[in-house]
């Protein structure tokens, strides 16, 4: 099993997991909770594949919607004997957008893309997901929220895979580069409430 695909995997199964605890706190039965588990996992790569005219990945092994089946319900399970704690939702998505992300990336570097879309598809693949998760739960997306770091977090992290290779370093070791940029900014931001200056334009015009 490549890396790629292991990426993958385990990408969509914390991608799951996120939605899973995202529909708990919505109070949805059980098909809400596979149905927002299974486009929180899966909506990024989708994206990906559908804009770069590959066939979709879940397509040819429907065993990732297993895997997203498989965490969604052990984590309603999980949660019926211990209550997860509040953050639980933010690094389990941190983590799936670390992994998915670069896995984004490594599929269009494959296919030859240009390093500035290297990093986009990384960022489509990361957060689109995520994106449709809080619009179907009726939330602010994540990518939106102002301030907070989280496609920043993936801009980071895949321009450092891309420009750690320009620099002679291995495939994998500048995958696991990109990815603990990723996870470490993102959880940083968790942690220390860290954010992003805010572009105000109203407050700009009070100003004399």
């Amino acid at each position: 099993m490549n890396l790629v695909r292991i990426l993958d995997f385990i990408g969509v199964g914390v991608f799951a997991v996120s939605g899973a605890l995202a529909a708990g706190r919505k109070r949805l039965d059980l098909v809400g909770v596979i149905v927002i588990a299974t486009v929180t996992a899966i909506g990024g790569g989708t994206l990906r594949d559908l804009l770069m005219n590959r066939t979709v990945f879940w397509f040819v092994d429907p065993s990732y919607l297993i895997a997203i089946f498989v965490a969604a319900l052990l984590t309603m399970l999980y949660v019926r004997w211990r209550h997860p704690p509040e953050r639980q939702l933010e690094i389990a998505d941190a983590l799936g957008l670390a992994m998915f992300s670069i896995s984004g990336a490594r599929i269009a570097e494959r296919a030859e893309l240009p390093g500035l879309i290297v990093v986009v598809i990384a960022m489509i693949t990361g957060t689109f997901g995520g994106v449709l998760r809080d619009v179907l739960c009726n939330e602010i997306p994540m990518i939106l929220q102002r301030g907070k770091i989280y496609a920043s977090a993936v801009l980071i992290g895949a321009s450092f895979y891309v420009i750690a290779q320009s620099f002679g370093a291995q495939r994998d070791l500048a995958s696991f580069i990109g990815m603990g940029l990723i996870a470490a900014l993102r959880l940083a931001a968790i942690w220390w409430d860290l954010t992003l200056p805010v572009f105000d334009l109203e407050r700009h015009r009070k100003q004399p």
